[in-house]
């Protein structure tokens, strides 16, 4: 005696109660992890030269870049932005092409935060 043809057939019978629900889930997307871009100071770079860098690849105003620079002269290093990896990979990369090429030892670096 078979009580439950659902069992051997696989598909359920008109009268066993089952209903066909389709569930439908969304994929949970995970925000990338961001990274902070930080200046670190040394004896050499002039502080003018600084504010260039900030200003010119970071975008700040006169100001701004004023500020930072002297956070990292009198701290030692300032962070000067938080970026997706590639693109804090690629400012950090500018940064240090542009101070080789002006013979300037500025160090820029980058951290997950």
């Amino acid at each position: 005696m078979i009580e439950n043809p659902t069992i051997l057939s696989g598909r359920p019978t008109p009268d066993d109660g089952d209903t066909n629900v389709v569930l439908e889930t969304k994929p949970k997307t995970k925000r990338p992890p961001l990274y902070k871009v930080m200046l670190l100071n040394d004896d050499y770079t002039p502080m003018e030269f600084v504010v260039h860098v900030l200003e010119r690849f970071f975008g700040l105003n006169h100001a701004q870049a004023f500020e930072i620079m002297l956070t990292v002269h009198k701290k030692g290093l300032a962070v000067v932005g938080v970026f997706s990896f590639e693109v804090a990979e690629t400012k950090v990369t500018q940064v240090m092409d542009f101070a080789r090429r002006h013979q300037h030892p500025l160090q820029c670096t980058m951290e997950k935060e």
